[in-house]
């Protein structure tokens, strides 16, 4: 205990701060040691920046734009029905609330109901269990697999493109 209270840098290991912009007798006073005049003398500006370039045209402006994105178009998250067959037991219903509260969904659980982005279920994995599942969408791979075990599909409506802008 006593050692430590008594350690100390050894010399010159620790460098005093540079102090710059206080006045001539401080040795960094004036230019503040950023030399005579220019564009590094200058306040950040664009130098410091990660992008900058040199001041040539930088390279996101050098590309052309390629493609676009639909506003109108309605987001759509994905269920396998693996994903289905681990969640839930044979028999269930599987609806929008159930798969949300089971993390399956990502998102506001209102955003679902309203139909402001669908759910699709997805033929990926296997399904072993007899279920009655509710969604906007499903895939053909995932409606034969649903069927061939004896569960239902129930399709919830979708909101109009119009009545959406």
């Amino acid at each position: 205990m006593d050692i430590l209270s008594k350690l100390q840098a050894p010399e010159g290991a620790v460098r005093k701060k540079k102090r710059v912009g206080r006045g001539p007798g401080s040795g960094h006073g004036k230019t503040s040691c950023r030399g005579q005049k220019g564009q590094k003398a200058r306040s950040k500006g664009n130098i410091n920046k990660k992008h900058f370039q040199g001041g040539q045209t930088p390279m996101q402006r050098r590309l052309p734009k390629r493609g676009f994105r639909n506003p109108l178009a309605t987001p759509v998250q994905e269920v396998n029905v693996g994903d289905l067959e681990a969640a839930f037991d044979a028999g269930s219903k599987v609806d929008l609330a159930s798969m949300h509260a089971r993390k399956l969904l990502r998102g506001r659980l209102e955003d679902l109901v309203k139909a402001r982005v669908q759910v699709k279920v997805l033929g990926d994995g296997e399904l072993t269990k007899k279920l009655t599942i509710s969604a906007h969408r499903f895939s053909k791979v995932a409606l034969d697999k649903i069927q061939a075990v004896g569960g239902a599909v129930v399709e919830l409506a979708r909101v109009a493109q119009a009545a959406k802008a």
